[in-house]
C-alpha cells in the first residue's frame, strides 16, 4: 500500500523525534557527512531530495526518492554536517493531497 506525502511526513516527524539518539551517535555504521550520503543515494538508487523539514536543536530531516526506482530514503542531519540514514523502502509515490476538511458544528 502507498503512503501519502502526509504520512510519510507525519511518520518522519515521529522518527526525528526518536532519531536524536541516532543523530548523536553519527559515528555509527549508518552515518556519514552529508554529502557522502547525497552521492551515495543519488549514483545508487537514482534518488534525489523530495522534502525538508527542520526538527528539534537544529536537526534537518529530508526525504530522498527517486520515480524510476520507486525506492525513497528518510535522513537525518544534525548541525555538524553528519547524516544518518532513518529509514528506507520501496513504491513511493508522489502526491498532492488536499488536506481533509474540518467539519463544524454550525
Amino acid at each position: 500500500m502507498f503512503k501519502t506525502t502526509t504520512q510519510l511526513m507525519s511518520g518522519a516527524a515521529l522518527l526525528l523525534a526518536i532519531s536524536q539518539p541516532i543523530a548523536a551517535q553519527a559515528s555509527g555504521r549508518n552515518c556519514a557527512p552529508r554529502d557522502v550520503v547525497v552521492q551515495r543515494l543519488s549514483e545508487k538508487y537514482g534518488e534525489s531530495r523530495q522534502s525538508i523539514g527542520i526538527g528539534q536543536q537544529g536537526v534537518v530531516m529530508e526525504t530522498f526518492a527517486s520515480a524510476d526506482t520507486g525506492t525513497w530514503t528518510i535522513t537525518v542531519t544534525t548541525p555538524t554536517g553528519m547524516t544518518c540514514l532513518v529509514a528506507s523502502g520501496q513504491s513511493y509515490e508522489e502526491l498532492a493531497e488536499a488536506a481533509p476538511k474540518l467539519e463544524t458544528d454550525a
